[in-house]
C-alpha cells in the first residue's frame, strides 16, 4: 500500500473510531470534552462499603532532548494543555503539511498562548538530533515560543504515539523514507488526559480543534482568549 493512502487510512481509523473509547469522569469536575481511552473501574472500601472508581489514562511521564540539547520533560511541560503530532525531519510526504496545519493553528490560537504549549515528537530520533531540528525550524520559519520539538528513544516514543496520544507511528519499511504515522494532533488537557484527537487532512477537524481548546480553557480552567 502506497505511504500516502496507508496514512490517510490509519488516520481516519484512529480519529473516527478505533480509540475512541470515552465516556465522563466521575469526580465532581465539570467536563466539557470527553476523556479519550479505555478506563479502567477500580472497587476500594469506604466507610465499610464497597464502591467503584473509573480511573482513566494519563500521558506517562516522558523525558527527551529538545531543539536546544536541553532535557525536557513532561513535568517540565506541566501547567498548560498541550497539542501535539508525530513527525521526522526527513518525511517528504504529510509531515510538511502537518507543520504547517500547526502553525496555522499556533497563529490563530495566539491570544491564548501563554496556556498552550505544542509539542512535536521526532519518531526518527537517530536522524533527528537537536541541531537538525533547530534547522527544521529555521526552514519553515516556526515560532518555537511555545512550541517545542522532542527526540527521545525511538520505541519509547513510538509507543508513546500509539498507547498514549493515540496516534500511530511506527517504523516501516514499505512506507516512503521508512516510517508511517497518522496526520493527526492529539489535545492533552493540564491533568494530563487526552481531550480529542484530529484528522488534520480534514479542515474541519482544525477548525473543531480550536473551537475545543478555547471550551476546555474555557470552562474547565476559566481562561478566555480575546476571541
Amino acid at each position: 500500500m502506497p505511504c500516502f493512502y496507508y496514512m490517510r487510512w490509519v488516520g481516519l481509523l484512529i480519529v473516527f473510531g478505533l480509540l475512541w473509547s470515552c465516556s465522563t469522569t466521575s469526580d465532581s469536575k465539570k467536563r466539557v470534552l470527553p476523556i479519550i481511552g479505555n478506563s479502567d473501574v477500580v472497587y476500594k472500601t469506604v466507610d465499610g462499603k464497597t464502591v467503584t472508581d473509573t480511573v482513566y489514562p494519563r500521558i506517562p511521564e516522558f523525558s527527551m532532548l529538545n531543539q536546544d540539547s536541553v532535557k525536557v520533560s513532561s513535568t517540565t511541560l506541566k501547567g498548560n494543555i498541550w497539542i501535539a503530532d508525530f513527525f521526522f525531519t526527513s518525511c517528504s510526504t504529510i509531515c510538511p503539511g502537518m507543520t504547517a496545519k500547526m502553525k496555522s493553528i499556533q497563529e490563530k490560537l495566539k491570544d491564548l498562548s501563554k496556556d498552550i504549549q505544542f509539542i512535536s515528537f521526532s519518531i526518527d530520533p537517530e536522524k533527528d538530533q537537536p541541531s537538525v531540528m533547530r534547522k527544521y525550524i529555521k526552514t519553515y520559519g516556526i515560532n518555537d515560543e511555545n512550541w517545542v520539538f522532542l527526540t527521545g528513544n525511538e520505541e519509547e516514543t513510538h509507543e508513546l504515539g500509539v498507547d498514549h496520544f493515540f496516534i500511530h507511528a511506527a517504523s516501516d519499511p514499505e512506507a516512503v523514507d521508512g516510517y508511517a504515522h497518522a496526520e493527526a494532533f492529539s489535545l492533552v488537557d493540564k491533568e494530563g488526559y487526552v481531550r480529542g484527537v484530529y484528522n488534520v487532512q480534514n479542515p474541519d477537524e482544525l477548525k473543531r480543534l480550536e473551537k475545543e481548546v478555547r471550551l476546555l480553557l474555557k470552562e474547565e480552567y476559566g481562561i478566555v482568549g480575546s476571541k
